[in-house]
């Protein structure tokens, strides 16, 4: 069955986050320990997340 447009645009903005996610982990060489500290501090609290993303489509 083809994918719907809907479908299709979910999957690249999938795309764009991977791309970003990918820009972010170049960077974390540079930060001190402490940046890394209040960095993933911050992503951890972020919502939703991918995690809150798989639940709503498996349906969990």
């Amino acid at each position: 069955m083809p994918l719907s447009g809907e479908a299709i645009r979910l999957m690249n903005y999938i795309d764009d986050v991977a791309v970003t996610l990918r820009r972010i982990l170049a960077t974390v060489p540079v930060l001190s320990a402490e940046e890394k500290a209040r960095v993933a501090e911050h992503l951890e609290r972020a919502r939703p997340n991918a995690d809150d993303v798989i639940n709503a489509l498996s349906g969990r």
